[in-house]
């Protein structure tokens, strides 16, 4: 009796490390978004002024480079070293959550900032079939940002 537990025991053993090796499950989770742009300043003015982020540690060290918080240890790099240019539309941009999304409509209104909805309406929201509403700015470099009400 005591070999055939030892037997089942070196069995389920041997099919649980199996599994473990077959199954490399990296657990990847979202870091950063790093952005290439034309003026550092700028960039760091729209981000910390318009969408309120605030501006953290670069621990690049590196001049030229600006990081700003997320939120929840996100971030967004604002990278001016490179140069070279760069084609973008609405289906490349990143995407905000607030729950304030009113109060940040008259934000982009005080500031002067277009907005337009998925089908470029300017000035306009739109409002998903599960009813969180969202719209599209650019940064001063062209990027899109969805900003949204889901939370």
């Amino acid at each position: 009796m005591k070999q055939i537990f030892v037997v089942i025991l070196a069995l389920l053993v041997s099919v649980n490390v199996l599994a473990q090796k077959k199954s490399k499950d990296f657990n990847m989770q979202f870091n950063h978004v790093a952005l290439s742009v034309s003026d550092l300043e700028a960039s760091v003015n729209f981000y910390t002024s318009v969408l309120k982020l605030n501006e953290i540690t670069n621990r690049t060290e590196k001049d030229g480079i600006r990081w700003l918080s997320l939120s929840q240890g996100k971030e967004l790099h604002l990278i001016s070293v490179l140069s070279g240019d760069i084609t973008l539309n609405k289906a490349v941009h990143f995407a905000l959550s607030t729950p304030h999304f009113d109060t940040f409509i008259d934000n982009l209104n005080e500031h002067d900032i277009k907005y337009s909805s998925w089908a470029g309406e300017d000035q306009k929201i739109t409002i998903r079939a599960d009813g969180v509403k969202q719209v599209y700015v650019q940064d001063p470099d062209g990027y899109w940002i969805e900003v949204n009400s889901a939370n």
